[in-house]
């Protein structure tokens, strides 16, 4: 085979650059710069990538509502109802042209509850002039009140009275009735009761039993948040079988305040016996005035 002359030309110019380009292959294979090289660039691209990674990260995340928990009810524990006590005495003395003496102490304790009212109550009296007794009265009453309805209660009642004076040895009321308030307001009550009764009674030196019917009625009105208050009370009981026979008790009172829990007080009892002992009058009245204490 024969080369032109061109050709030969055209291949001195390609084998000299064949050669240069084999010899960088060899000298590529054999060194390590290369290598290095492509993990630089695959570790600057990871580098750069985790950058833009992290930027993603600080992405504001959003915040949830806080939650608001409402605080418990406040509990208000129930009132207990409490007794209500009242203590009054008074004395009156006298020294001079007449020497006398007259005191009075009552007692009195009241408790109210949704269904039920008790009422107690007791007082002592006594009176001397010139150095012979006037005065010698100890009574006491118990009642209780269970409600039906706001105005509609049944009741038991018990009475005991010792008068010297009179010279009732003892009496005592038993009754049992029901009782209905006209009124019954925070300040104001107005109530009627009636009910069949018992009354056991030495006088004199005659001894007694008989049944009575028992008619009564009772008002109280407060003023100015209890700082004062008037009252007003009275029952009839006559004899079923002798109607001209009967007792009237009755008390009318006023009390107004002094001093934190001090109360003056003035009240009026009337006793009426249709039939008293022998050679005694019917009527007997006491007005009081005292100092209130109540706790």
């Amino acid at each position: 085979m024969f080369f032109d002359a061109p050709q030969v030309m055209c291949a001195k110019k390609i084998i000299p650059g064949l050669w240069l380009v084999w010899t960088a292959v060899l000298l590529n294979c054999g060194a390590q710069s290369p290598v290095v090289s492509v993990t630089n660039f695959v570790t600057i691209t990871i580098t750069n990538f985790v950058t833009v990674t992290n930027y993603a990260t600080a992405t504001p995340v959003p915040v949830k509502a806080a939650l608001v928990v409402a605080a418990p009810p406040k509990i208000v524990p129930p009132v207990i109802p409490r007794w209500a006590n009242t203590l009054t005495a008074g004395v009156t003395l006298t020294r001079g042209n007449s020497d006398s003496l007259q005191a009075t102490a009552k007692l009195e304790s009241n408790k109210k509850t949704p269904n039920n009212e008790y009422n107690l109550e007791t007082d002592a009296t006594y009176g001397s002039a010139n150095g012979i007794a006037n005065s010698e009265l100890y009574h006491g009453i118990g009642q209780w009140n269970h409600l039906f309805s706001p105005k509609w209660y049944g009741y038991l009642r018990g009475e005991g009275l010792h008068d010297g004076i009179a010279e009732v040895k003892y009496r005592f009321t038993l009754s049992a009735g029901v009782g209905y308030y006209l009124i019954k307001e925070t300040n104001t009550s107005l109530a009627l009761e009636t009910g069949p009764g018992i009354v056991i009674e030495r006088l004199g030196e005659v001894d007694t039993t008989y049944a009575t019917m028992r008619l009564a009625e009772k008002f109280e009105r407060k003023f100015n948040h209890n700082s004062a208050r008037i009252w007003e009370n009275i029952e009839f009981l006559p004899q079923v079988d002798i109607p001209g026979d009967y007792l009237i008790n009755s008390e009318i009172g006023l009390s107004s305040s002094i001093y934190k829990n001090l109360d003056l007080q003035i009240y009026l009892d009337d006793n009426f016996n249709s039939q008293p002992a022998a050679g005694l009058r019917r009527n007997d009245v006491k007005l009081v005035s005292g100092v209130t204490y109540k706790f």
